[in-house]
């Protein structure tokens, strides 16, 4: 059979969007299935500094857009639905979204991580109303209050650096001794006067009535709970990989799709790409690179299979 599509990429962030470019100017019938709007994390970021090509920093929402523009003019399909399983067939996967059921020689898999939680007593409560997991989304909601950040890695800190600008009031905690940040972002934020940073604190319970108004937080190097007031909470200690689609794929000790140097997967056609595989480092030009590379190489993978189909 001739499947539908020669490659269905499923999500549609930087990673996604990269891969989708590369598929479609490799003469491929592309398609990128997006449950939401296509930018994923990207479109929360609000002065990306460190692309490539930008002397100043751009708007991620932007580049975001970029990256659309670019694939749909390539000739990329885009569908908006969800993907509900992925199914290894002799030959090609079958696809099936909330729409429709579709078939294609090969997949890329770009699903992400979703934030993970503190689980905590107060947290899912607050969820909302103080709790959050973004500070450009819900961090103007809060300017000038004081603020709470929770945790090291480089998110934490371009997060707590953002809701400086809206606040002089900010505190950050991290469990460990120093941050696991990339030095100059770390470093932006211990000379950042606007942010008071408490390593070896940990957070406990989030309090309040019908909007955030504590945090009981444990000092490990004094061995002391203490409770402070707060407005908001800001949580960002790492990620969980979105690959319940693809439970057929090896992956590592904490969940991520182990691939190859190609993004091929340990299942032939199945790629994975961006914060969903175990890379070493989550940027998003990272991604990009990731999703250019998981086409080349899935391009010539569908070639061998059609040569194959008409020999």
């Amino acid at each position: 059979m001739k499947p539908d599509w020669d490659i269905i990429i499923i999500g549609g962030g930087t990673a996604g969007l990269s891969a989708a470019q590369y598929a479609a100017r490799a003469n491929l019938r592309t398609l990128l299935v997006e449950e939401m709007a296509t930018g994923g994390l990207t479109l929360v970021i609000s002065d990306l500094e460190n692309y490539p090509g930008f002397p100043e920093p751009i708007d991620g929402f932007e580049l975001a857009q970029r990256f659309t523009k670019q694939a749909e003019r390539f000739g990329v399909e885009i569908l908006n639905d969800s993907v509900t399983a992925v199914k290894p067939e002799k030959g090609y996967f079958s696809v099936e979204t909330g729409k429709k059921t579709l078939s294609t020689y090969a997949v890329i898999l770009a699903t992400g991580a979703q934030h993970r939680k503190l689980d905590i007593p107060g947290e899912q409560e607050f969820s909302g109303r103080g709790v959050s997991y973004c500070a450009t989304c819900d961090g103007p909601l809060f300017k000038g209050k004081k603020m709470l950040v929770v945790g090291g890695g480089d998110a934490a800190c371009d997060e707590a650096m953002f809701l400086s600008k809206l606040s002089d009031k900010i505190v950050m905690v991290h469990r460990r001794d120093r941050f696991r940040a990339q030095k100059a972002l770390a470093e932006r934020v211990l000379n950042n006067e606007n942010i008071t940073v408490r390593f070896n604190h940990e957070v406990r319970e989030i309090k309040g009535d019908t909007q955030v108004r504590s945090a009981v937080l444990f000092d490990n190097a004094e061995k002391k709970t203490y409770e402070e007031e707060f407005d908001a909470v800001f949580v960002f200690i790492g990620s969980i990989p979105q690959t319940d689609l693809v439970p057929f794929a090896d992956t590592n000790e904490v969940g991520y799709v182990i691939t190859d140097q190609c993004m091929k997967s340990s299942v032939p056609g199945l790629y994975a790409v961006g914060d969903v595989r175990n890379t070493p480092f989550r940027q998003v030009v990272v991604g990009a690179g990731e999703g250019a590379v998981a086409s080349h190489c899935a391009a010539m993978y569908i070639d061998e299979l059609k040569g194959q189909a008409y020999r």
